[in-house]
């Protein structure tokens, strides 16, 4: 699989609960950083277990991923039955056929308020 395609599988199995899947495209010594809650894990095991042992009711949808070589970008929505709507921005970096680091900025829709002061110049999404 090309890099792109390493990251739609990794959204794919995680949608699944696939663990042993999700981590078959994981490197061994993978870092994760988080930077928005101030977390980095290391390692592809410590990472799979905090995506199984996240609370259930989430389900996951693509909105594009964008690849250049071994650099892997993706925009991804999880709507959460009880923890609302979550949007996260995945910086993804694939070494021979493996992720061996991302950086992921998540976010929940609505957190962020627009200031006042700039309504008369934008747009609602």
């Amino acid at each position: 699989m090309d890099p792109s395609e390493i990251v739609y599988a990794l959204w794919e199995r995680m949608q699944a609960r696939d663990w042993a899947g999700l981590r078959d495209l994981l490197a061994e010594d993978l870092v994760v950083e988080w930077p928005v809650s101030g977390e980095r894990i290391v390692g592809r095991a410590n990472y799979v277990r905090i995506n199984a042992e996240y609370p259930e009711g989430w389900s996951i949808r693509v909105l594009r991923v964008v690849a250049d070589c071994d650099q892997v970008v993706s925009e991804v929505e999880v709507p959460h039955e009880t923890m609302g709507v979550h949007r996260v921005a995945s910086f993804w970096t694939v070494r021979e056929g493996r992720v061996a680091a991302v950086r992921e900025y998540w976010s929940e829709l609505g957190s962020d308020p627009s200031p006042e002061w700039r309504a008369a110049l934008v747009e609602r999404l």
